[in-house]
């Protein structure tokens, strides 16, 4: 096992587009490492690079701190997994586990039966070895290329988006299958993805990515709490957060469908601006209905018309359409550059007590807790209201997606 420095690390292609752009990131012994964006934001060319699929145009990789740029992959120690498995069809399940042994050309026959059998009784696989990658299901397939992975004794374990390929009910299952794995194997873990659920659950930590740079590298929990940027705020959560327009009017917020007093310790973010975006998760509302008395006067409640619901079984969402005030839709419409047309959408979505009785087409008074609330410069997507954690991250310009 090894931790891996990387070190302003740049990817600029021939037509000098970089498609990693002054990265820096430390992953530390043994730590699940998650890189999550949008496609297209440089997480793959990233993994690529550690493996040495891809060559560094600029900047420092180092594995157990040696510097490894112009070391081959074959040199590198490291086993990746790959989204399409990459398993040879005409070999059964035990020479393709053992195929890396193989190549090497160092272990004798008994111990590749050895290691192969453990990665087998491991993975679940024992009772496969004699089949054809063809006669398995893609997640028994999965489970081959990550025996594979597991025979080598390598530092670091890398995979890109291995879940892809398989239905949803298949990928809650690697999911936990790969977590459990890793926990006991305790092998430093990269691993890409542009699926949220899975940067969630799997990751020590998150860094999440957008157009070759790094937003912030944190703990799941921090990046849902703590967002650094309109950018994070969005990507992170499902349903994604609710953006409105904001005017400031002295100690007041003025946002559609209800008006928020200042904080105190907002001041100093919100400073002289006039507009901001406000930033708000379906969940921190609630329907009034349903708070307790104690609870309901520590925040605020309002009445807005409901357009649709949704009830899910263990939860029931609620559309709420509003109406921006023109001037501060006029003036945020002029930071278009920085803020994407899509966070001016015109309906919010709730989420709410599948118990709840809102129904579509009502009227119903809502709850909301105004210290759940992230207020956003909209120009620069920062977040004004965020307290700084101890693994925040930000590199560039922050914005929207």
């Amino acid at each position: 096992m090894a931790d891996i420095t990387i070190k302003n690390v740049v990817k600029r292609y021939r037509d000098g587009y970089p498609a990693v752009n002054d990265v820096s990131l430390e992953i530390s012994d043994g730590e699940f490492m998650i890189l999550v964006g949008p496609s297209g934001c440089g997480k793959s060319t990233l993994l690529r690079m550690i493996v040495g699929l891809e060559d560094i145009t600029d900047g420092d990789l180092l594995i157990g701190g040696v510097r490894v740029n112009d070391k081959a992959p074959r040199d590198r120690n490291l086993a990746m997994v790959f989204q399409n498995y990459a398993l040879y069809p005409h070999l059964s399940v035990f020479e393709n586990i053992a195929f890396p042994l193989r190549l090497r050309g160092t272990e004798p026959e008994e111990r590749i039966t050895e290691l192969v059998e453990s990665a087998a009784d491991t993975l679940e696989l024992r009772e496969h070895l004699g089949r054809k990658p063809a006669q398995l299901s893609g997640g028994q397939r999965q489970r081959v290329a990550m025996g594979r992975a597991i025979v080598r004794d390598a530092d670091a374990f890398l995979f890109d988006e291995p879940l892809s390929n398989l239905d949803a009910k298949l990928r809650g299952q690697m999911r936990t299958e790969i977590l459990r794995l890793q926990r006991k194997l305790g092998v430093t873990t990269v691993y890409v993805t542009h699926d949220q659920t899975e940067a969630m659950t799997l990751g020590d930590r998150v860094a999440v990515m957008r157009k070759g740079e790094l937003q912030q590298v944190a703990s799941p929990r921090e990046l849902y709490e703590q967002p650094v940027n309109l950018f994070v705020a969005g990507f992170i959560g499902s349903p994604p957060m609710n953006f409105l327009p904001v005017a400031v009017h002295g100690d007041e917020l003025r946002l559609p469908l209800l008006t928020v007093p200042v904080r105190p310790e907002w001041k100093d973010g919100i400073g002289d601006r006039t507009v901001l975006v406000a930033g708000v998760r379906p969940g921190h509302f609630e329907d009034a209905a349903l708070v307790e008395p104690a609870k309901r006067d520590r925040g605020l409640t309002f009445t807005a018309g409901i357009d649709v619901t949704e009830w899910l079984g263990n939860e029931q969402y609620a559309f709420v359409p509003y109406d921006a005030p023109e001037d501060i839709a006029r003036q945020l419409a002029e930071l278009e550059s920085e803020l994407d047309g899509e966070r001016l959408r015109t309906q919010m979505c709730v989420s709410l007590d599948p118990t709840s009785q809102v129904r579509g087409g009502e009227q119903a008074t809502l709850w909301l807790d105004p210290t759940r609330i992230h207020l956003f410069d909209p120009r620069t997507g920062e977040n004004l209201t965020r307290e700084s954690g101890p693994s925040a991250h930000r590199v560039g310009r922050l914005g929207t997606p």
